[in-house]
């Protein structure tokens, strides 16, 4: 059985278009909250808990290894 876990994209609001735009981190609830980010919890996805590094965040590296049907 696949352990997998949810992660949440990092998201700035530009300021002049408003749009949201990802700034290259993915992360758990916990390593996003202990960085002070908020969370939209309808903006979850899931990635096998063995693609996080130490402090939550996803290793896009590892990610990019194992090619997947779902976008993270």
């Amino acid at each position: 059985m696949l352990n997998f876990i949810e992660v949440f994209d990092v998201m700035e609001v530009n300021p002049i278009s408003r749009e949201a735009v990802w700034i290259g981190l993915t992360g758990t609830r916990t390593a996003l909250q202990r960085d002070g980010f908020m969370i939209d919890p309808k903006a979850g996805a899931f990635c096998p808990a063995d693609w996080l590094d130490e402090r939550g965040y996803l290793d896009a590296r590892l990610a990019r290894q194992h090619p997947r049907p779902w976008g993270i």
